[in-house]
């Protein structure tokens, strides 16, 4: 609706995108890239545990938690620390994607 009044209004189409659809899709935009940026590291790191993701000289998660699980019996931590450290950073983006939401949410203006 305040599209069509900004219309009427004689307001150009540039500056209609500019003033009033921009700010309400961004957040949105920066909400939606937050909280999905723990599903492609968890996706990774499943690729990376089936041996499918990065190879040998590069290290990813998914690397470690494999070693980790080969090697559970004599050594658990190189299991715990890598399995904890990416529960924690997930967990970390997750709050940081619904803290934006809660700042930049338009319906909450």
């Amino acid at each position: 609706e305040f599209i069509e009044a900004a219309q009427v209004g004689g307001v150009s189409t540039a500056s209609i995108v500019i003033r009033h659809i921009v700010p309400n899709v961004l957040g949105v935009v920066v909400v939606y890239a937050s909280l999905l940026v723990p599903s492609m590291i968890l996706f990774e790191s499943f690729l990376s545990f089936l041996g499918l993701g990065t190879q040998e000289p590069l290290s990813s998660w998914g690397a470690l938690l494999s070693d980790g699980a080969n090697s559970m019996e004599v050594s658990p931590w190189l299991l715990l620390f890598p399995a904890g450290f990416l529960v924690v950073t997930l967990f970390c983006f997750n709050f940081i994607g619904d803290g934006l939401r809660d700042a930049l949410d338009p319906k909450d203006r």
